[in-house]
């Protein structure tokens, strides 16, 4: 997304790099973030999160199908703004272990009989392919998978299967826990990288007599066992089952019917682990494909030394020799080359002229560098592991503070951009500054809300509830526009950047082009796509397949890298463009860049086509492409804001070494 060139610290990216993209790295974690000692006997108690699926992107609550409740009844976890964003519903459930103590055949509940809809309900989900996902001790239950000679991981566990006309539903679950010996003395390698020596005071040396474990791992795999309803009309909760019960995943037997219960059963085993607990999710981040990430940048770096060298060309060599010359002469060979001059140098009266829409143009530009101000600091957080998985929520929270703290960057480069087209008059600041903080925010309230009818009218999880749509409201209300009008100030109160050259009243007749020059312009943005669409990729993945992504560095170092190209796509588009006496080359830059996002909304519509080939309804793609159009809408933004800078700063330039009255 976009920043300020002050953001990008070339210092950071390096550190950035060796924190997250470099494969030995291993996990690292905040102070604060410590590992929970149990006692052999102690309780564990499962959460579950909301149902998701690949295949409709519509969360669904755990006990909106016929599972077992709590005896204490359903209670909901305190969840962040994050996971509220992301539709995360955590609650209790009845799934209960004691540490270090196996269980086998353990009855959790039979459910009442099915009635017409939860049986329609059942089989519409198990259709859909949906995931249960539990979570122990904070970490997603995690289940293995064989397919040929690969060994596959996925979170969760289906709800059932469905064979020809049959529907299964997996009724036994079969845990294990890994757990390692609380290490009391070397704790201290929790915090930050795994050769941390300094100790977090332990002060118990009672503990060293009762060792006590560490949660290092929790998989499951579920079952379809034929349970007698009958067999268990007298039982309780975490009774023994009356049978021996055997976990095969490989076969199914438990088929739902219409007006028939569900016996729900399961088992845990403790298995003591050499996982160390600051790496134990090192199998949720398991960095694959890196190769495929340097890759990515190395092609990157290609697409920047080719342009580079055409930015090189132009500086070193036509510019400066154009200059070299003009500046030979006298004021009198000079005002005779300027008859027959042809070029960049003729529009020299017409260069800095107003663009169509100023207003506009401030606002996007102002939005521009607080998305992208947001973005860089967000993802150098996120490789800098302050925004560990561990913590749910705390990417979306961190970016949307940041966005919101960031207005005061936005209202302050808007005014600035606004009193420099008005030649140092900044009358009008506050208009621009409100519009500022209301343009982005408004299209977003826009997408959001009508999607958020959508997930409503649907009974998803997803939906935003009232009551967080208000807390929103306030806060862009409450810290942005404040903040925006704060920044409008700095900005109305700072110097404007004075032209090096003086403006004619009469524009100068721009002569007809060979070619629409918008045709290059949106063609223009090829270049930038090309250097984020392999990772743009993995970054799809992540968000509508339900994959973990966690390569923050690879990141960091692909968006300074976008940013490098937009500049100088831009500049050189801007130049061409001089150089056939188009002089109304404002707008031109900023899209010469911003078309990126086109290609990048028709790479979303083709990752629709042929990835998300099952994605099922019409409410689930007009989702998908919702959230497509608010992204790639921020992106025009960040990447327009970044090619419109380096334009400006480069015709300043440019004009400035030209004696020209």
């Amino acid at each position: 997304m976009a920043r300020p060139g002050v953001l990008l610290l070339v210092a950071v990216a390096a550190a950035a790099l060796l924190a997250a993209a470099v494969p030995g790295t291993q996990g690292f974690y905040l102070p604060g973030s410590y590992p929970h000692k149990y006692n052999p006997g102690d309780y564990l108690n499962v959460k579950v999160n909301s149902l998701t699926s690949i295949d409709t992107e519509m969360p669904f609550s755990y006990y909106s199908l016929p599972f077992c409740e709590p005896q204490d009844g359903v209670k909901d976890s305190a969840e962040n703004l994050g996971e509220l964003l992301m539709g995360d519903r955590i609650e209790n459930s009845p799934y209960r272990f004691r540490m270090y103590t196996n269980e086998s055949d353990v009855f959790l509940c039979r459910s009442a009989p099915l009635g017409a809809d939860a049986f329609a309900l059942l089989k519409k989900r198990i259709d859909e392919m949906y995931q249960v996902n539990l979570i122990l001790d904070n970490l997603p239950a995690i289940r293995y998978t064989r397919k040929d000679d690969y060994l596959m991981r996925w979170t969760g566990y289906p709800v059932g299967i469905r064979v020809g006309v049959d529907y299964y539903v997996f009724n036994h679950l079969q845990f294990t826990v890994l757990v390692h010996k609380y290490e009391d003395a070397n704790v201290a390698r929790v915090m930050g990288a795994a050769d941390a020596t300094d100790a977090i005071p332990s002060g118990a040396k009672d503990a060293a007599s009762s060792p006590g474990w560490m949660v290092v791992g929790f998989e499951v795999v579920p079952c379809s066992i034929k349970h007698n309803p009958e067999d268990v009309k007298s039982r309780k909760m975490y009774d023994q089952y009356p049978n021996k019960i055997k976990c095969d995943p490989t076969t199914v037997s438990m088929s739902i019917k219409e007006n028939e219960p569900i016996v729900y059963t399961y088992e845990v085993n403790f298995v003591e682990s050499d996982i160390k607990w600051p790496s134990r999710w090192d199998a949720y981040l398991k960095m694959e494909g890196a190769k495929v990430h340097w890759f990515s940048i190395l092609n990157s770096l290609m697409v920047i030394a080719f342009l580079a060298g055409i930015v090189f060309v132009i500086l070193l060599r036509t510019v400066r020799r154009d200059l070299t010359k003009y500046e030979e002469l006298d004021s009198e060979a000079q005002a005779q080359m300027n008859e027959e001059l042809s070029g960049w140098k003729l529009v020299v009266s017409d260069v800095f002229r107003a663009p169509s829409n100023p207003m506009l143009l401030c606002v996007m530009v102002g939005d521009g560098v607080q998305i992208l101000g947001m973005a860089v600091v967000t993802i150098l957080f996120a490789a800098l592991g302050f925004m560990s998985p561990a913590s749910r929520g705390t990417l979306i929270t961190g970016m949307l503070f940041f966005y919101l703290v960031l207005g005061i960057l936005a209202g302050y480069a808007g005014v600035r951009v606004w009193k420099t087209i008005k030649c140092g008059d900044h009358s009008g600041w506050v208009g621009v500054s409100w519009r500022v903080a209301c343009f982005f925010p408004g299209i977003a309230f826009l997408i959001l809300t009508t999607l958020n009818f959508l997930l409503w009218g649907s009974h998803s999880t997803g939906a935003i509830p009232f009551s967080l749509f208000v807390v929103l409201l306030l806060l862009w209300f409450c810290i942005s526009v404040p903040l925006t009008l704060v920044g409008g100030f700095l900005g109305a109160k700072a110097p404007h950047i004075e032209y090096p050259v003086r403006t004619n009243q009469i524009p100068r007749e721009i002569p007809p082009q060979k070619y629409p020059s918008w045709l290059l312009v949106l063609g223009a943005g090829t270049l930038p796509f090309g250097t984020l669409f392999i990772e743009l990729f993995f970054i799809m993945s992540s968000i509508w397949m339900g994959r973990v992504y966690y390569v923050f560095g690879f990141l960091f170092i692909v968006l300074l890298l976008l940013v490098i190209v937009c500049a100088e796509v831009s500049l050189v588009l801007t130049y061409m463009h001089l150089c056939v006496e188009d002089w109304k080359w404002w707008w031109k830059s900023f899209f010469s860049s911003g078309s990126v996002a086109i290609y990048i909304f028709l790479y979303s519509i083709n990752y629709l086509v042929f990835d998300l080939k099952s994605l099922s309804g019409p409410v689930s793609a007009t989702l998908y492409i919702g959230y497509s159009l608010f992204m790639v809408i921020a992106i025009m933004l960040a990447t327009g804001t970044v090619g419109f800078i380096s334009s400006f700063c480069f015709v300043h330039y440019l004009f400035a070494s030209v004696k020209a009255d």
